[in-house]
């Protein structure tokens, strides 16, 4: 009886069951012809399986087995271990053809967060980005990323990498996923903004958890994700199914304004926009209207029209006025600074200290 030897090491060559048949004919001193009588198989199927065009199946396995006096499992180990060596062979291949995609990722950064783990081989390397997406290769990120609905804005004097921006994409799926949500509920959800909007005075310890609960209760999920380079992007929106929807958030500008206008500009593209649209917030141009929607929205929700109307007809704001006023909105000052900065009313250096600054709780 044969022994089988199981090498712990991934070789780099591969030998044809077809090449162990032949050598043992010769062994035996027995013409393919004779085999082919002796199994039953077909001449041409002998000359096929000893060339390598033909694997060894269980069937013809036991033939062999039966014919040559050698396991039917000692085959289909060698056809088995054949077939797994040349796929790995193929399978270094095509990641060494792929190391390229893979500067493109930001690797060290997605290391620092945790998001992967970190590898001096730059084929593990690639190995593992690819299972972070969840996909078996570059083909597979091509086929699934770029084909996806999306609307984001992009400042054209930054670089922007699809890849990066995938990543991040990514791990907000990764971190929503985990949360749980009752099924979408339109009018739920737009009653929760409303409570949402009174969390604007309290820290991120206070206000992030809250925001999530009352999220999840209405079936959106809100998962905050750092910034990557390359990226560019404040906010996203998408829905995971047609029952649960993300706000994915990055708090790229660290300050409480740009955090809750990014909050209610995607709260508005839930409301206002359809199930099969995702949307990244950078600066683009791309679906102008309906990001025009979302930033209308975000306005109004945090301070109405009305009442900022009024409060801007002064035409002139301190630092008293400014915080009076948010006072008596129930939001924080510092909203009310951006707005004004944002509408030109107010210069960009002003008034700066009654914004809060964030840091993501990873």
């Amino acid at each position: 009886m044969v022994e089988l030897l199981i090498n712990e090491y991934q070789p780099d060559y591969t030998v044809l069951p077809g090449e162990v048949l032949a050598y043992e004919l010769e062994l035996r001193g027995m013409k393919q012809q004779e085999l082919a009588k002796r199994t039953g198989l077909t001449p041409k199927h002998i000359v096929s399986l000893v060339k390598g065009k033909s694997g060894i199946t269980s069937e013809t396995a036991i033939k062999l087995e039966r014919a040559l006096g050698m396991p039917a499992e000692y085959w289909l180990n060698l056809e088995s271990q054949f077939q797994e060596t040349q796929a790995r062979m193929a399978e270094e291949g095509k990641l060494e053809r792929d190391l390229g995609w893979l500067k493109k990722i930001p690797v060290n950064v997605m290391t620092k967060f945790g998001w992967i783990k970190k590898f001096k081989d730059k084929k593990e390397q690639l190995v593992e980005v690819l299972q972070f997406f969840g996909i078996a290769s570059v083909e597979q990120w091509d086929d699934i990323w770029p084909t996806l609905n999306v609307a984001y804005r992009q400042h054209n004097t930054h670089e922007v990498f699809p890849e990066a921006v995938s990543a991040w994409l990514r791990q907000g799926e990764i971190l929503a996923s985990a949360i749980q949500c009752n099924n979408y509920d339109k009018h739920k959800f737009r009653q929760v903004l409303d409570e949402i909007r009174g969390l604007t005075t309290q820290p991120p310890e206070v206000f992030v958890p809250e925001m999530r609960k009352l999220c999840a209760s209405a079936g959106v999920a809100v998962v905050l994700v750092p910034a990557l380079p390359k990226t560019g992007v404040s906010g996203a929106t998408r829905w995971a199914n047609q029952n649960k929807a993300i706000i994915q958030l990055s708090l790229r500008y660290k300050t409480d304004d740009h955090l809750w206008f990014s909050f209610f500009h995607e709260a508005g593209h839930i409301l206002l926009h359809g199930k099969k649209e995702m949307f990244l917030e950078g600066a683009n141009g791309l679906e102008v209207e309906k990001e025009e929607e979302a930033n209308q929205f975000s306005e109004n929700e945090l301070i109405p029209i009305k009442e900022f109307s009024e409060f801007i007809s002064i035409g002139a704001f301190s630092k008293a006025s400014i915080i009076q006023f948010a006072d008596s909105m129930g939001i924080a000052p510092g909203i009310v600074v951006g707005q004004l900065q944002h509408k030109g009313l107010l210069k960009p250096s002003f008034c700066n200290d009654l914004k809060q600054k964030f840091e993501l709780m990873y």
